[in-house]
């Protein structure tokens, strides 16, 4: 029985290739590391890092399977408050929104549901040393590492982008998103092998005249744009850039500016199970780009000038992702967690190393610059290309300036986490 569990295990790895997340080491960078349990006497800073990863390749990608399946908080070591200077780096108040908006899933959660009742009974706009007191009372803290026992990592940005669009194809307006297809098959794993847990694959039905109803792999970006789309139909709107679109997909929300005046979030809503390629690598390999270009920026003048390549340079990725309307009043786009999160004070994490949801501490820096970025976060959403105990993409918005700073954000890190005082890890 074992045996063929596995041959099916192997068999289906080999047909889809995509059921987990991509992974991407996270790079080791030598800087002085803090004495963990001394006082500091001033704000946490980090050099930034020479390396260079292309904007595109921050997104929630599928892949392989990953060797860790079960969240794995032995990274976490006990820390001390004096560490990041919790009192006096940053104004947690400012956050305080941020964690409430959390909490309406959290509290659903055992181990969060006391410090969500505890928050819950503070001043709706409590002052920045209520705030302290809240954390201080109800949390402990923890730095994150690396499996090399390393504290510092990459961080990143993202941000959400403001396309323009229409309820209705036009001249303009003739590059589409689409909705989640009646046809898209995901199959849980985990029912079959527990230690896969929460990866899937994903497929379409066809009839075999010889052995019924077989799932094979979905349509590619090649097949879904092409001029016969199979889902012609299923269009949610129509964005008037064609590589707008395709970024919109790597960054999985965003808000679009309609012909009407009207403005709509979208939102993830899955993702045709094909395994994702850089086309920031792409062209790096074709020597069309190279790496210190290679960025979203870049990428788009490239497409300009060279719109007889585009399409296939977009097709060498098959990944295809389907978006979902959201509700109009969000302060922010849905991330992992299930709930809006906010400008500056969210960020990514990898939730096998760092429990999704939690409040964390970060000290980086600002983009392209040594100075310190130090403030509380939370963690509320997730990404492919985010993997590792000390690694985040920090969420700067949806301007302009957000998305500049997402774009050139490459910065060296470390990140402490917040846990309720009576949080069990798991064994």
């Amino acid at each position: 029985m074992k045996f063929l569990r596995s041959i099916l295990f192997l068999l289906v790895l080999s047909l889809f290739g995509c059921a987990g997340q991509q992974t991407k080491e996270t790079p080791q960078v030598n800087v002085p590391k803090t004495n963990a349990h001394a006082a500091c006497s001033c704000p946490i800073t980090v050099e930034p890092p020479s390396i260079l990863i292309p904007d595109e390749q921050k997104t929630v990608v599928p892949a392989k399977p990953d060797v860790v399946k079960i969240p794995d908080y032995s990274l976490l070591k006990p820390g001390n408050w004096d560490e990041i200077e919790f009192l006096t780096l940053d104004d947690p108040s400012q956050a305080w929104r941020g964690w409430i908006i959390g909490c309406t899933s959290l509290i659903n959660k055992p181990a969060w549901q006391g410090v969500c009742e505890a928050a819950s009974r503070l001043d709706p706009n409590p002052t920045a040393e209520a705030v302290r007191a809240y954390f201080l009372d109800n949390f402990n803290l923890y730095r994150t590492s690396n499996t090399d026992n390393s504290d510092v990592g990459l961080i990143t940005g993202y941000y959400e982008p403001m396309l323009k669009g229409s309820r209705t194809k036009t001249s303009t307006y003739r590059y589409p998103l689409y909705s989640k297809p009646e046809d898209l098959v995901t199959v849980d794993l985990s029912s079959i092998y527990p230690e896969l847990a929460n990866k899937r694959v994903r497929g379409r039905l066809v009839t075999d005249t010889t052995i019924g109803s077989k799932l094979i792999p979905y349509f590619n970006r090649g097949e879904i744009d092409g001029e016969q789309s199979p889902l012609r139909g299923k269009e949610l709107l129509w964005l008037d850039d064609l590589v707008d679109a395709f970024f919109l997909q790597i960054q999985g929300s965003g808000l679009v500016q309609l012909d009407s005046g009207e403005q709509v979030h979208v939102g993830y809503a899955d993702q045709n199970g094909q395994a994702y390629q850089s086309i920031g690598r792409v062209l790096i390999e074709r020597g069309e780009l190279t790496a210190d270009k290679a960025s979203m920026q870049g990428i788009k003048n490239w497409g300009k000038n060279n719109l007889g390549k585009l399409r296939d340079l977009l097709n060498s990725n098959p990944s295809y992702v389907f978006f979902r309307e959201l509700p109009p009043d969000l302060p922010g786009p849905l991330g992992a967690l299930g709930v809006p999160i906010l400008a500056e004070r969210a960020v990514a994490i990898d939730p096998r190393y760092v429990p999704l949801g939690a409040p964390v501490f970060l000290a980086t820096t600002y983009p392209n610059s040594s100075k310190p970025l130090n403030r509380l976060m939370m963690a509320q959403d997730t990404g492919g290309a985010i993997k590792g105990g000390v690694r985040a993409d920090f969420f700067w918005g949806s301007t302009a300036e957000a998305a500049k700073n997402a774009g050139s954000m490459k910065q060296k890190g470390k990140i402490w986490v917040l846990l309720p005082k009576d949080f069990v890890f798991p064994k």
